[in-house]
């Protein structure tokens, strides 16, 4: 499968919305609300300030997707990119999607001055996702992860 990289727009948030609720469901068993989700995805596609999503396109199909939000580090006196919403079209998973859109967003950080790192974070079950990740020269850090969520 021959894929190309672009950012999304706003016309390609109806494919986001399904993706989102699709990796919600699969990794968390979680049915997100629509309404919000859509609301959450035209934000940041409307808002640079809040991230953008990059979208692998196949035979003029979004097949796959990656947000990047934003962290200030006063530590590094730069911003680490938080890879999020990652999902790949079931169909077209296991054929370099995913390595495509992280090749693309590490080349972009890299390239960006005040871009000090790349994190994400993942279900701790999801296997599968770790050992891609550590492929591509990712590393589980020394950090965990905690949350007060106010709407899930």
């Amino acid at each position: 499968m021959q894929a190309s990289l672009r950012q999304a727009t706003l016309s390609d948030a109806p494919t986001i919305v399904r993706f989102n609720a699709l990796l919600a469901s699969e990794t968390e068993q979680i049915t997100l609300d629509q309404n919000r989700l859509l609301k959450g995805v035209e934000a940041v596609l409307r808002d640079p300030t809040k991230g953008f999503y990059i979208v692998a396109v196949s035979d003029n199909v979004v097949v796959g997707q990656l947000m990047i939000t934003y962290e200030w580090s006063d530590w590094r006196n730069g911003v680490f990119w938080w890879i999020q919403s990652v999902y790949v079209e079931e169909a077209a998973r296991g054929i370099g999607v995913f390595k495509m859109l992280f090749e693309h967003i590490h080349l972009l950080a890299k390239s960006s001055p005040d871009v000090c790192g790349l994190r994400l974070y993942v279900e701790k079950t999801n296997i599968r996702a770790k050992q891609t990740y550590e492929r591509l020269a990712m590393h589980s850090s020394h950090y965990e992860l905690y949350e007060m969520d106010f709407v899930l």
